[in-house]
């Protein structure tokens, strides 16, 4: 067999896991593979490939706002939104989000956003949502802002407190930690009601985003 086709066995040498480990990821398709008959085969370039492009994504969360916000968002995916519904303000949201380069399929981002609201809101008190989920069409953790001009009634926040500002973050597959230790950060920085009337009275993206750097 060609030096570059390798079996479920050597790449899961190559790899340091098991064999069952290396079959499971080929069935979901998380893993380049294909078969040939009824038994998996791998190219040795592409699991290399795979293999770096796992590695060089696992980051940890900066430790300071400025640096974490400067990683993942850009001003341009800070907007203002006049939507009562949380439907409303997600679709848009999301679509604002699908503008990064990191996110590859826009539809996809807008279906499981909502799916995951469907099954739990992700309101967390004091005004503040933040819609999130973790997909395979995504290259990198990235967010996107919507300030809210209006009380958006039905999220269902734990205080009843309308939401007014929405922080939906988007992440890789491979990036639970990153995508953790991200959520986390928000949640606890957005504590700071200072922070959070800025943003609701801020007059432009650039402002809002400014709050959040300085």
């Amino acid at each position: 067999m060609d030096e570059d086709i390798l079996t479920i066995e050597e790449v899961a040498k190559y790899l340091r896991v098991s064999e069952r480990t290396v079959y499971d990821w080929a069935q979901k398709g998380e893993i380049p593979s294909g078969k040939i008959g009824t038994v998996w085969r791998f190219k040795r370039t592409e699991i290399e490939r795979w293999v770096n492009e796992r590695l060089s994504s696992t980051k940890s969360a900066p430790a300071d706002m400025a640096s974490l916000v400067k990683n993942i968002l850009s001003p341009e995916r800070i907007v203002f939104l006049e939507h009562q519904t949380k439907h409303d303000a997600l679709v848009k949201l999301s679509q604002v989000l699908a503008t990064a380069p990191q996110i590859k399929d826009g539809k996809e981002l807008e279906t499981e956003i909502l799916k995951r609201e469907e099954l739990m809101s992700t309101a967390m008190g004091a005004g503040i949502a933040i819609p999130h989920v973790r997909l395979g069409s995504v290259t990198d953790l990235v967010m996107a802002i919507g300030i809210s001009k209006v009380d958006i009634i039905d999220f269902e926040s734990i205080d009843g407190i309308p939401v007014r500002l929405l922080f939906m973050i988007a992440a890789a597959h491979n990036q639970h930690s990153y995508y953790l230790q991200t959520l986390s950060f928000f949640s606890t920085r957005l504590r700071n009601s200072d922070l959070r009337d800025g943003l609701l009275n801020a007059e432009s993206p650039m402002e809002a985003y400014k709050l959040l750097i300085k």
